[in-house]
């Protein structure tokens, strides 16, 4: 068995797994749809956390040393980075798997709960139920099967909340240094308040009280991000929120802090693999075909 840490989309690679389909989602974020049978894929301290949803079969696989008994179609999988497991594949089945950097999960549980990046801890979850997570997943893999990157981005902005508040009970670790938690609120809300403004490193560090030198390293260990980071990750949560509504992208690049409609462009495409108008076009998709016709 391997020693050294891979993805688990690298061990699929080297398995009798095939893809189905994949999907580069921007920021080290991917997605993948695979079919696999009759197999045993060992994940050896794996890169990355993932997210995996059975579609279809399932009851064939079974993870070796767990008393989860097999699997079955709905069945949710969380595997935190770092945590090696086995599995046992005797019948075809058909999975999606969400692959996420560790840096963007911490960063968006900091940002979804308030609290240290830190102190998020990923449950080891094998065949659960999790219907509000799994439900983003199946969102997930219908926008993979058409080749939709902003149907794809929006059910990701689903699912790592969804999966973040699974780790409620659970064990959190102790951490020391970062910023005391009313400086990182201080700091937090100035940013959330003035994101359509230019946003200084020193101006961001004197309201903690540091330098900002100081200030960027604690930032960084209490948030998973650069401030810098979190500023352009704050932009992109406003434009995606915007670009729901009917505000012209031409307005709401200024809105979000952009200098201009092609530099938000830009910064959305690297960070989603989508443009703001393709994202527009597929989150309006769901509600138009929801409204009753007349």
């Amino acid at each position: 068995m391997p020693s050294k840490p891979c993805t688990v989309a690298a061990a699929l690679s080297a398995s009798r797994a095939r893809l189905l389909h994949g999907l580069p989602l921007g920021a080290g974020r991917a997605a993948a749809i695979w079919r696999n049978s009759h197999d045993r894929v060992f994940y050896a301290r794996p890169e990355g956390h993932t997210l995996s949803l059975y579609l279809q079969g399932g009851e064939g696989t079974r993870r070796l040393g767990r008393q989860a008994g097999p699997g079955h179609p709905g069945a949710v999988c969380i595997m935190p980075e770092a945590q090696s497991s086995d599995w046992e594949i005797t019948d075809p089945f058909a999975f999606v798997h969400l692959y996420l950097p560790d840096a963007a999960l911490r960063s968006a549980f900091a940002e979804t709960f308030d609290r240290d990046a830190r102190l998020m801890a990923l449950p080891d979850l094998t065949f659960g139920e999790a219907p509000v997570l799994a439900a983003a997943l199946r969102r997930l893999a219908a926008a993979l099967v058409a080749g939709d990157a902003a149907a794809a981005d929006a059910a990701v902005a689903e699912a790592m909340p969804a999966a973040l508040a699974l780790s409620a009970g659970q064990r959190l670790p102790v951490v020391k240094g970062g910023l005391a938690p009313h400086l990182r609120r201080r700091v937090v809300e100035h940013v959330e308040a003035h994101l359509d403004t230019a946003l200084r490193l020193d101006a961001l560090a004197a309201l903690a009280g540091l330098s900002a030198f100081h200030f960027q390293r604690m930032f960084r260990l209490s948030q998973g991000v650069s401030p810098q980071g979190w500023i352009l990750q704050r932009r992109l949560a406003r434009a995606r929120l915007l670009l729901r509504g009917a505000l012209p992208v031409a307005r709401i690049a200024p809105a979000c802090g952009f200098s201009s409609q092609s530099h938000l462009t830009r910064a959305f495409r690297a960070a989603t693999g989508t443009t703001p108008a393709a994202y527009r076009q597929a989150v309006r998709a769901p509600a138009a075909a929801d409204r009753p016709a007349a």
